[in-house]
């Protein structure tokens, strides 16, 4: 048996949208179970993200550390933003997002990984880069506000990351996904055999 995600969609006898948010909604589908119920189940629409993990020469990991509501906690966390235009390439929007959230830019981009953050109740998906080469980008800092004006920077080894996502001291799912898959990757065939920058996604189609 071939150990692999696949695509499949059971039928939907009605859906409605009770609530519309500034970039997510939440939608109700009523559902055909295998056998024959139908079941509603609620859950967020999002539009999909992407995030960097940005890996200097000194083997250190660029985070950052911002106020998340929800939780009620200030996460360290690697750059990372939504696709806010629709079929957006998702390396030019990494390559944005580490512009403006750590003001560096990357000659070296791979895919890490591509996850589903909470399938049972969002449909985010989230594609995570490697960026190596890393330099100071051109230009001014963007200009940020809200969460992102309390936003502090810090670049931290990756062994000292591991041990904090080990020990609970580290949540940020996207950070902890990252630096495993980063370990991973490099136990395994090495990060030049990652996938390129602008392999498919089939979660989030895109033009190149």
């Amino acid at each position: 048996m071939t150990i692999k995600d696949t695509p499949e969609e059971w039928e939907i006898r009605a859906t409605e949208t009770p609530f519309v948010g500034n970039k997510t909604s939440v939608r109700t589908d009523e559902v055909v179970m295998p056998g024959g119920s139908v079941v509603r189940r609620d859950y967020q629409v999002h539009p999909g993200s992407v995030a960097v993990v940005a890996l200097d020469e000194e083997d250190r990991v660029h985070l950052i550390r911002q106020y998340r509501h929800p939780v009620r906690h200030k996460l360290w966390e690697i750059p990372a933003g939504l696709l806010d235009v629709p079929g957006e390439n998702p390396l030019h929007a990494a390559q944005r997002e580490l512009y403006e959230e750590a003001h560096v830019k990357a000659e070296d981009w791979r895919v890490l990984t591509d996850v589903y953050t909470t399938p049972g109740g969002c449909d985010e998906s989230v594609r995570i880069f490697l960026a190596r080469d890393l330099s100071e980008a051109d230009g001014q800092r963007f200009e940020v506000e809200d969460e992102e004006a309390d936003m502090e920077h810090a670049r931290v080894p990756v062994a000292e990351l591991v041990r904090g996502v080990l020990a609970g001291e580290l949540h940020n799912n996207c950070l902890v996904v990252g630096i495993l898959s980063l370990v991973a990757a490099r136990n395994g065939d090495g990060l030049d055999a990652l996938r390129p920058a602008e392999a498919p996604w089939p979660a989030r189609p895109f033009e190149s």
